[in-house]
């Protein structure tokens, strides 16, 4: 087989090649003197490969050696610790690198890129969210960005799910807050969700406020506006139908502070993730 040949055979096989490569890269012995990991990613199979730095440079040379090549163009260089926010780990991420996945494996994987979440948000929230959501990849449902400010498109967005969700907001003051609900969102006469459903603020240290037991108000939604938390006329957390004006106060079923430095708030972002099963 000719060189140029060659380039192309490795280019065109680079996935089947470092599966086989890959296990013998690292070990657990080796923990606190391995190099920077990298991923290689193709980019429309959604599948990676973990390799060392020092390997980087001979695969970067080997895709740009055919640039006009298609294949070279399917797979691209980023770094493990910047991929978890935006990308889903395939299983054989997981199989042939197992300390990434004893470092992460609480740790929620987004499969989109969040304009609101970066990683100390999701270090923080791991440790409160349940077990059954642990191990799952998070999927964006909803993103003001996309899809627009409309209460009507959010529940839209996720009719017929039946998982849990995340809901991030972030103020015109810069400050991150949501809440986590056992239920998705829904047009109900009554409230819904579990105990499982918190609220939580960065503010700017973390904090989450969870289920009181004082009562069971933990959301409720209607076509003007969206509900968590309440009791005594006060709600946790009230957005509006459009998703641009909102309020938090304490309420007894959280016994949570107001979730931004402003009970009346100006919503700038927002999005709701939901676990991908």
């Amino acid at each position: 087989m000719g060189s140029n040949q060659g380039q192309i055979f490795w280019v065109d096989h680079l996935y089947t090649f470092f599966v086989q490569w890959s296990p013998n890269m690292y070990s657990k012995a080796n923990k606190k003197h391995r190099q920077p990991r990298y991923l290689i990613r193709e980019k429309h199979q959604n599948r990676f490969l973990v390799v060392k730095k020092s390997k980087v440079a001979v695969i970067s040379k080997l895709l740009l050696s055919k640039p006009g090549n298609p294949s070279a163009k399917n797979w691209e260089i980023i770094k493990v610790k910047d991929s978890h926010r935006r990308v889903s780990l395939c299983s054989s991420v997981e199989s042939e690198d197992p300390e990434y996945q004893e470092e992460h494996e609480d740790i929620p994987v987004l499969s989109e890129f969040s304009e609101l979440l970066e990683d100390h948000h999701l270090e923080n929230l791991a440790s409160h969210m349940p077990a059954r959501t642990q191990g799952y990849p998070w999927q964006l449902v909803y993103s003001i960005a996309i899809h627009g400010s409309s209460l009507k498109t959010l529940y839209r967005n996720m009719a017929g799910l039946d998982s849990p969700v995340l809901l991030v907001i972030r103020d015109m003051h810069k400050k991150v807050f949501g809440a986590f609900s056992s239920e998705p969102f829904r047009i109900s006469k009554h409230c819904y969700g579990t105990g499982e459903t918190f609220l939580f603020s960065f503010n700017p240290d973390f904090q989450a406020y969870r289920w009181s037991g004082e009562n069971s108000y933990f959301v409720s939604g209607s076509l003007d506006s969206l509900h968590i938390g309440g009791g005594g006329g006060e709600f946790g957390l009230w957005l509006d139908a459009d998703l641009y004006h909102g309020s938090s106060l304490s309420c007894p079923t959280f016994h949570n502070a107001p979730l931004s430095t402003h009970t009346d708030f100006v919503v700038k972002g927002l999005e709701v993730w939901t676990v991908q099963k």
